[in-house]
């Protein structure tokens, strides 16, 4: 019999991430929730009248989309922490970097579903017309969310033994994700200020960069430091 290809590997620690979720619907429920509420107490706290469409909102969605996201990073790594899961999953003969991928896909679905979430309540709370920035939006998140769950599966993979793993993992991320969030949010601000997707190239190059520098880097190194 024939051993499964690399991307069936990867596919079965998807699925296997994916099954656990859609049974329990924890990592989406609590990161949703959280995100929800930092976009309602943003709306209130940083009120501006008819500019916080421009002024607030960008900044919003992805302030919520990023904390969140840390959140659920964090849980994703902690359902393998338990019960020596870790332990099971990198005694299986699943090439390590196929282990990487497969964790970078169920991350990924996560912090999908959280921008699901994030964005019409953000419409909502800021008077958003999705008909007209949706789409861009959409795209810009689309262009994040590699970087996002790339990043995170690598560096989550790094704190897991530790115990401020949670403090350790914010600490670290937060500034690795910066070029994709900065671009995320300038390339929001312009879109809600009207212009037009051709002028956002820039923060899509920017984005898709530095997405596949952690995609790349990922499958390169996660061997050695899931070893460590």
């Amino acid at each position: 019999m024939r051993p499964p290809s690399w991307l069936s590997q990867a596919l079965l620690v998807a699925g296997k991430d994916l099954r656990i979720e859609l049974s329990t619907g924890e990592i989406v429920t609590t990161s949703g929730f959280f995100a929800v509420l930092v976009v309602v107490i943003s709306s209130l706290a940083f009120y501006a009248g008819a500019d916080a469409k421009t002024e607030v909102a960008p900044g919003v969605v992805w302030v919520a989309v990023a904390f969140a996201s840390t959140l659920a990073l964090s849980r994703t790594w902690q359902r393998e922490r338990d019960d020596g899961a870790l332990r099971g999953l990198l005694a299986s003969p699943i090439a390590r970097s196929a282990v990487f991928f497969g964790k970078l896909i169920g991350v990924a679905a996560f912090v999908t579903a959280i921008e699901l979430l994030v964005v019409p309540t953000t419409a909502l709370f800021f008077s958003l017309d999705l008909s007209r920035v949706g789409p861009g939006l959409a795209l810009l998140l689309l262009a994040a969310t590699p970087g996002i769950a790339a990043s995170g599966t690598l560096f989550g993979a790094m704190t897991i033994r530790t115990r401020a793993r949670d403090l350790v993992l914010s600490a670290v991320l937060l500034p690795l994700q910066a070029p994709t969030l900065l671009a995320g949010v300038a390339g929001t601000r312009a879109l809600f200020g009207g212009e037009p997707l051709s002028h956002l190239r820039d923060y899509f190059v920017l984005m898709g960069l530095a997405g596949a520098i952690f995609v790349v880097g990922g499958l390169a190194m996660f061997g050695s430091v899931i070893e460590d």
